[in-house]
């Protein structure tokens, strides 16, 4: 008689549920990915006219990478790759916010609202490092 499957180890069970901070960072990346395609207008503004791209796709590419890498946050198989892709997406997307920084009456948004912002881009990319690992610790 065939011996029963020995039960997975604690550690690797909880690698199979995301920690709360893993699924607000999903959270915040399938929300904002998900707005590229429902106000893309808004998006379409920011790109900067060097992008080599027309602005239409430079959103809809960046709000479907946002899309795959919130979700890919999700499972312990795609976290790394998830890590990886966010992190370039938000290396990408720095020019656009410098520029809204540099252009805020185009945006109709206060300039120091738009400068404060640009510090928050090393936490957020601390916070995919993190999400991304392929052992979670508490």
């Amino acid at each position: 008689m065939r011996e029963a499957a020995a039960m997975p180890d604690q550690p690797a069970r909880e690698l199979q549920r995301p920690t709360p901070g893993v699924l607000l960072l999903s959270l915040l990346f399938v929300g904002a990915g998900a707005l590229h395609f429902v106000t893309p207008r808004v998006f379409d503004s920011i790109v900067p006219g060097w992008v080599p791209l027309p602005a239409r796709t430079a959103t809809l590419i960046s709000g479907a990478a946002e899309l795959l890498g919130g979700l890919g946050l999700l499972h312990p198989a795609t976290r790394p790759a998830a890590r990886w892709g966010l992190l370039a997406l938000l290396l990408a997307v720095l020019p656009a916010n410098v520029n809204m920084a540099q252009h805020p009456q185009q945006f109709g948004l206060p300039g120091w609202a738009l400068w404060a912002r640009l510090p928050l881009q090393p936490l957020l990319m601390w916070a995919v490092w993190r999400a991304g690992r392929t052992h979670q610790h508490p």
